[in-house]
């Protein structure tokens, strides 16, 4: 079986501008930050996104990389708004998609079974469907004939996730208590690359850990990248927590300029192993 390790260098390397492309993890949680880093030092752009959003989101949108997000939120968690996709949307210079939670769920879902969507009652009655005009609704098929949203797949070229623990044949291990929709993002990807705080033996997945945490399967991976505090600053528990003061240095330097310059000049201007030695260690 083949080993798929990988660099978050040789990741990028594989994907192309114009590319749409669904990021795991959720708000400010388990998300795949050194891969997200590893795009903004790339000349990747014109993207469009999907995502539960955290600062997966603002990073890209920061940098120019986004052309359409679609999500279900963006938000830091600890702080409700991300300062960069708030910017953003205040200037209105952001194509977005916004969809109920459930709804994005329902899109990946549809993705994976490579079906073109599936009904729901989510977004009937409300703004959603204001908001996103090219959503339709079908009727039941059933003695019942009710009309429900057709929610459509999204459908993405590539997935990135971070977990716990992967072995180097793309099976991935969460530890954490919530899963979230990775192995969706997964599934409604043509590729996707799991970044892991450590790659272990197989045979270790399962010692001390039971073999539901293994949401990522190797059939579903085309790369793993070995990636120690690779979802910094957000949180991979049991692994750490957010770091709620780098988060706020981050919000802070957001809302200026000149600040932002700072900001990026001493943490993303440098390869992976220097922002790891300057944000992750500091």
């Amino acid at each position: 079986m083949a080993d798929k390790r990988m660099t978050e260098s040789e990741v990028v390397a594989e994907l192309r501008s114009g590319m749409t492309i669904g990021i795991g993890g959720w708000g400010s949680r388990r998300k795949p930050m050194s891969l997200v880093r590893a795009i903004l030092r790339s000349d990747l752009t014109d993207l469009t996104v999907v995502t539960f959003g955290g600062p997966d989101a603002g990073f890209l949108l920061a940098a120019g990389k986004i052309r359409r997000l679609v999500y279900g939120f963006v938000s830091l968690d600890s702080i409700p708004l991300e300062p960069h996709f708030r910017a953003a949307r205040q200037a209105g210079t952001l194509a977005v998609s916004e969809y109920d939670e459930g709804m994005l769920q329902l899109g990946l879902h549809a993705a994976a079974c490579r079906l073109p969507f599936l009904p729901t009652r989510a977004g009937l009655g409300s703004d959603v469907m204001r908001v996103n005009p090219e959503l339709r609704t079908v009727g039941s098929p059933y003695e019942d004939g009710e009309e429900l949203v057709a929610m459509p797949a999204l459908r993405l070229d590539a997935a990135l996730v971070h977990v716990n623990r992967a072995d180097a044949l793309g099976n991935g291990q969460v530890l954490g208590v919530d899963p979230y929709f990775d192995e969706l993002f997964c599934m409604a990807a043509d590729r996707a690359y799991v970044s892991c705080e450590r790659i272990v033996p197989t045979e270790e997945l399962t010692v001390t850990a039971p073999v539901q945490t293994l949401r990522i399967q190797r059939w579903m991976v085309s790369g793993v990248v070995e990636a120690p505090g690779g979802a910094h600053f957000t949180a991979c528990d049991p692994d750490y927590g957010r770091d709620e003061a780098f988060q706020r240095e981050y919000v802070r330097a957001a809302a200026d300029p000149a600040a932002w310059a700072e900001f990026t000049a001493r943490y993303l201007a440098g390869e992976e192993p220097a922002y790891r030695a300057g944000a992750v260690a500091g």
